[in-house]
């Protein structure tokens, strides 16, 4: 498991923006329900943490980067670990969670 801070996150997925390459991040959203309404990071897809050993082979795709993120980063860094002892080549925690991404990345994103 690798941490990422938003910024680099940030400059990941601008780089890769028109890409459809398997470089591209998953992006894995493992907040409850409730969060994920009040804010998102775009084109992410959502697993809340407590599905994830039932659903890991929806986000395990060969060496496919996949950041996970929630809150302030501590769910997502078990599922990262998780992910990674499950056989993800390229598991990273979203540093500071989306807490940290409103911050310091993306303003309009409502905080919690």
């Amino acid at each position: 498991m690798q941490p990422i801070q938003p910024a680099q996150l940030a400059a990941w997925l601008a780089t890769d923006a028109s890409s459809t390459s398997p470089e591209r991040p998953l992006l894995l959203d493992v907040r409850e329900d409730w969060e994920r309404q009040l804010a998102r990071i775009e084109d992410s897809i959502h697993i809340p943490m407590n599905e994830i050993p039932a659903r890991f082979e929806e986000v395990i795709d060969g060496d496919r980067p996949i950041v996970c993120y929630c809150h302030h980063g501590m769910r997502s860094m078990q599922v990262a670990l998780f992910l990674e002892r499950r056989g993800s080549r390229q598991a990273y925690n979203l540093v500071g969670g989306i807490d940290a991404w409103a911050r310091t990345v993306d303003a309009g994103c409502a905080r919690y």
